[in-house]
């Protein structure tokens, strides 16, 4: 039991002298099918080992190299969360072949931070420059990404926007070169690389430049003047643009769908309105996307219908972006995501509920809007006007004063409302005074105009400068209801044509998994035949006997 112990004892403190990101790319290295020992000798700058190439064509018959990236990437979040740059530049020195094919990444690391010195035992030390080290072999590519994007999103998050934009364009730069070269090496692997299409060895670098592309595009945003922004923005629209045809043809759904938000956001941040509606009537966004970059994008198109005057979209897309979007995280998301969908409801002339502005988080962001939503619903023309003025810093910042702005209009009318619902009769001067309109002339076309968008049922006496109402007519018999109505089916099939399309099968697939579960597979042809058929033939041969 001693020696038993002692083993233990051992086991556990060799786990723990593995740094944790070098963990965790020695459990990517053996997701993608790798030993965690490689021949470093067999490997050249440029190029790709057979063996490394051979070993990931055989898991890329039967798995998928980007959905194991992305599930690896969600587990090792943790790890990433804790790790500093010279972490980052420890773990690229033992895990990255120095004369392999990331080499280029492997110096860019290291000269971040000098990597720390390890504490050896001197057994171990003597085993290693035995064996020699330990580099790895299929997940080098991926984890030089992954290593690289750790670097950005730590230069970012230490406001050094400038190194981090560099190191991110270098970083694209290596990714976008390790897939062209699987592209080139393809027919290294051959007939089973051609019927992959000579990308699949090299589809676990998906996320990784999609995550890079948009450290790239944070780390622009970071910039220290607008010039700098502007200027930078204006040159990386080309590249983004062209990365997004050559994904598309490549079919990566991850980097179509990160380029796609990307490009939309850049247009917005420059007020190009027109540029951003045009780029999304003439793109597709990939139906199987992430969920975080489908939330993405419903937000921003509910942007762009917003700015252009298309509310019934908008509250539509926000709504299910918010659906959509995780509970447990993305606060500051749905923040954003909540704000404009208040400005939207109440430019539809709809009055959100109370709930809304005191959810957990979202009390004191939501503020400002929960005075404009009384405002509104008051109708008190001046006390929205000075609520306005009083956060329009607040306002600009959040991108909507250019929408609440519009909603002048809907104070008019729900004052004009209120007025409606208390007086049966009333006169222009008094509505003027009450509504803070400057005089009876502005109030009569004010109150002309509401009559005929029908947001009152009313007669304005022109002689006698009076507004009659209307003595209030059933609801039923309005369109009203047959235009919620139409709102709520139109939901209900959204939601089943979505659910549909998530759960496309071949035809008849449960038949021949209920035949081979029978062992009924392989009796011969007149198993597929119905029973019609079987009765025809049966009569046939009747009639031909007699």
């Amino acid at each position: 039991s001693t020696s038993e112990d002692g083993k233990d004892e051992t086991k556990k403190d060799t786990t723990k002298s593995i740094p944790p990101l070098e963990a965790a790319a020695r459990r990517l290295e053996r997701l993608l099918g790798g030993g965690g020992k490689s021949d470093s000798s067999a490997a050249s700058p440029g190029s790709l080992s057979v063996t490394s190439s051979e070993s990931s064509v055989v898991l890329a018959q039967h798995t998928n190299p980007a959905k194991i990236v992305k599930r690896w990437l969600g587990t090792s979040s943790g790890t990433a969360a804790k790790a500093t740059l010279s972490d980052v530049s420890t773990a690229a020195s033992v895990l990255l072949d120095p004369v392999g094919p990331c080499a280029t990444g492997r110096d860019l690391l290291l000269n971040l931070a000098p990597p720390e010195a390890s504490m050896e035992v001197e057994g171990e030390a003597d085993d290693e420059k035995k064996d020699g080290p330990k580099y790895l072999a299929v997940a080098t590519r991926e984890v030089e990404g992954w290593l690289l994007s750790l670097s950005v999103r730590l230069l970012w998050r230490a406001e050094k926007a400038a190194e981090a934009l560099q190191l991110a364009t270098q970083g694209v730069a290596i990714l976008t070169t390790h897939l062209d070269d699987a592209t080139s090496h393809g027919a290294v692997a051959g007939a089973a690389s051609n019927a992959r299409g000579g990308l699949s060895a090299a589809a676990g670098l998906y996320p990784l430049l999609a995550r890079m592309y948009r450290y790239r595009s944070l780390a622009s945003e970071g910039l220290s003047t607008p010039e700098q922004r502007s200027h930078t923005a204006a040159d990386l629209r080309p590249d983004m643009v062209t990365a997004h045809r050559v994904a598309c043809l490549r079919r990566d759904v991850d980097n179509q769908a990160t380029l796609l938000n990307l490009m939309l956001r850049d247009l917005l941040s420059a007020d190009q309105v027109e540029q951003a509606q045009k780029l999304l009537s003439n793109s597709t966004f990939p139906d199987s996307a992430s969920n975080n970059q489908l939330c993405r994008y419903l937000y921003h198109s509910g942007r762009i219908q917003a700015l252009r005057l298309d509310y019934s979209s908008s509250f539509s897309n926000l709504s299910q972006c918010l659906r959509k979007a995780p509970t447990n995280t993305a606060l500051g998301f749905r923040i954003a995501a909540q704000r404009l969908l208040v400005v939207v409801q109440l430019l539809m002339g709809e009055i959100p509920d109370r709930n809304v502005f005191i959810t957990e988080g979202m009390l004191v962001e939501l503020g400002p809007y929960m005075k404009i939503t009384q405002a509104v619903r008051r109708g008190d023309l001046a006390n929205f006007h000075s609520t306005v003025s009083s956060f329009a810093e607040r306002l600009k910042t959040d991108g909507t004063y250019t929408l609440i702005s519009r909603l002048a209009h809907s104070v008019v009318k729900a004052g004009l409302r209120k007025l409606k619902l208390s007086y049966s009769r009333i006169s222009l001067d008094d509505v003027a005074h009450r509504l803070g309109l400057p005089n009876a002339t502005s109030a009569e076309f004010v109150v002309a105009k509401a009559v005929r968008d029908g947001v009152i049922d009313a007669t304005i006496d022109h002689e006698q400068k009076y507004v009659q109402s209307h003595d209030l007519v059933d609801v039923y018999a309005t369109t009203e209801p047959t235009e919620a109505f139409h709102r709520r089916i139109a939901y209900c099939l959204t939601t089943h044509n979505d659910a549909v399309r998530g759960m496309r099968y071949p035809p008849d697939a449960y038949k021949k998994q209920l035949e081979a579960s029978r062992g009924l597979r392989g009796k011969g042809k007149d198993d597929d035949k119905t029973d019609e058929e079987k009765a025809a033939e049966l009569e046939d041969e009747l009639d031909d006997d007699y």
